[in-house]
């Protein structure tokens, strides 16, 4: 009996310990892009707003030191709070939601095209306690090479925030596997999110399979498939 009270106790000790490790580590949320492509761009890129928040998250993922948001969870808040993806997020919207979501620091920020097919990426961090800005970056870079762009943005913002280091292998990994991840996909998978979030299932599952037909390693395609029940 006393055996059992001792392990009772031990495990109740372990989990309460595991749960304060968790809860000590930085949490991060990131909101949908803003989209500051000019003329027919504006329209052809907009699932991009999903698209880069989606992608820019599992790369802050990668960091085993802290807890991201994930964007089905930004999803839910925003349809409570009515928001949508194609208003322009700011400063007083990013710490509305991140409040909302127990966020220590919120990403937000947005992208611009020009006709020479250059993307730039602009992004800022709020604390949300604080409400102010504590890192702010940019990157360039051609638009093709989306991933990539993201990806340099993701090592700038993590080092800005003077975060524990994302494993050196773990971001080398995910920069090789995503240069050979054609735009096209990425595109299809970010219509495919847009999709989804407005309920139209058999759309979104049509788009995921497309991106995986350009590119069948793509991962995030057959996670959301299987979030879809798709197999």
């Amino acid at each position: 009996m006393k055996l059992s009270r001792y392990f009772a106790a031990t495990v109740g000790i372990a989990l309460c310990a595991t749960s304060a490790f968790a809860q000590s580590k930085p949490t991060v949320a990131i909101m949908y892009f803003n989209d500051g492509a000019i003329g027919k761009a504006h329209d052809e890129l907009a699932p991009l707003s999903k698209g880069i928040c989606d992608v820019l998250i599992s790369e802050m993922a990668d960091n085993p030191a802290i807890v991201v948001i994930e964007r089905d969870q930004l999803q839910k808040v925003m349809d409570e709070q009515k928001l949508t993806a194609n208003g322009s997020v700011d400063m007083g919207t990013a710490v509305k939601v991140g409040k909302l979501l127990s966020a220590h620091h919120m990403i937000f920020g947005g992208f611009i095209t020009d006709p020479a097919g250059t993307m730039v990426l602009n992004l800022r961090v709020v604390n949300v306690e604080t409400s102010k800005i504590e890192f702010t970056t940019n990157a360039s870079d051609k638009t093709a090479n989306l991933l990539a762009l993201i990806h340099k943005v993701a090592m700038q913002t993590n080092a800005g925030l003077k975060l524990p280091d994302i494993p050196k292998q773990v971001g080398e990994a995910r920069a090789a596997k995503d240069a050979k991840i054609p735009f096209q996909a990425v595109m299809l998978y970010s219509r495919g999110l847009q999709a989804k979030d407005e309920n139209k299932n058999k759309d979104a599952i049509d788009l995921f399979n497309q991106a995986l037909t350009a590119f069948p390693d793509y991962d995030a395609p057959k996670k959301e498939l299987k979030k879809l029940g798709v197999n």
